[in-house]
């Protein structure tokens, strides 16, 4: 496993890092040996980053990672996020007692005194910036976090964030099927060294070897993209760029994880799973190269533009900044 910066004062870490969202139950049904063996299994790939939030299965994402690092004692980098209140109605709250108390209770769940990288999950746009990011960089001072970050943004916000302190992530959705950020948010990633962490960079598990059955967990089964005729539609072009890949003796997640990797050295995608045997899915990703003729038929199979239907369903759109 290769590594890359986090941010450009951060530590060090793997080039690919785990998700760990699925641990909370969210894509279906998960049990707490299953996702130690997940991290166990992490570790053997050479993999050293997990980035988890305290909405994840309300703590129980966090909770697992804690019991997993109090057992095993393994060195990783730790990243988490708060801002959403669960309500009725579900909110956003980066108020400085909010992120606070949500953080102490994050580090509670983790075992940690601290951790080495802490997001805004999304931005309240009620809330001055000046105020939130004074938040996290006191945070910082405190020691209770190594750097902050921001989930969900535009170009825009991160500018702005930066010249008040120095941000050390942003954290977007990115992969073949997902390239907003391709459009402003890597470029100025890039410029201000910031590190670019590619969320759903399997596009939520379109992208394994495997055609994916049509899902039914709830998250995923009222997102447009997974919608007939829009799922049907995507796995018949995805399933292209799977014959390609098996052409070249890649696996299809490893090709994706490459893909992003060959976007910039600032890039460092979290694929998310909760089972063992999907990481020997990613193993191949920081040793492929593509030729520009890969690059080309890439292009040609999976165009920008290329998915049926939109990323979120309207319900799934709370504070999202779009910017294009």
């Amino acid at each position: 496993m290769k590594t890359r910066k986090l941010g450009q004062n951060g530590p060090t870490i793997s080039a690919i890092g785990l998700g760990a969202m699925s641990f909370g139950g969210i894509f279906g049904d998960t049990n707490e040996a299953e996702s130690l063996h997940c991290l166990d299994a992490m570790l053997d790939q050479g993999i050293d980053f997990i980035d988890t939030a305290n909405i994840y299965g309300m703590g129980i994402s966090e909770t697992i990672i804690g019991k997993w690092l109090t057992t095993r004692r393994p060195n990783v980098t730790i990243a988490t996020k708060a801002s959403f209140v669960s309500g009725p109605p579900r909110r956003i709250d980066n108020s400085e007692r909010h992120l606070r108390a949500e953080l102490e209770a994050s580090l509670k769940r983790l075992n940690r005194d601290h951790v080495e990288l802490f997001y805004i999950h999304r931005r309240e746009h009620a809330r001055p910036l000046a105020e939130v990011v004074g938040t996290l960089s006191r945070l910082i001072e405190e020691g209770k976090i190594g750097g902050y970050g921001m989930s969900e943004i535009a170009p825009d916000t991160l500018r702005a964030a930066h010249k008040i302190h120095p941000c050390r992530a942003v954290q977007n959705e990115y992969s073949l099927w997902s390239r907003q950020p391709e459009l402003g948010m890597i470029q100025a990633c890039k410029a201000l060294g910031v590190a670019f962490i590619p969320f759903s960079p399997l596009a939520r598990g379109m992208l394994g070897d495997i055609p994916l059955a049509k899902p039914t967990d709830g998250f995923r089964s009222q997102n447009p993209r997974f919608i007939e005729p829009n799922f049907s539609e995507n796995t018949k072009t995805i399933n292209a760029f799977r014959s390609f890949c098996a052409a070249r003796g890649w696996t299809t997640a490893a090709a994706a994880l490459a893909w992003i990797l060959a976007k910039g050295e600032h890039l460092i995608p979290i694929p998310g799973t909760r089972k063992a045997e999907n990481l020997g899915q990613w193993a191949q990703a920081t040793e492929i190269t593509f030729t520009p003729e890969d690059h080309a038929e890439i292009d040609r199979l999976l165009p920008p533009g290329f998915a049926a239907g939109d990323r979120y369903g309207d319900h799934q759109l709370l504070a999202i900044e779009r910017y294009c």
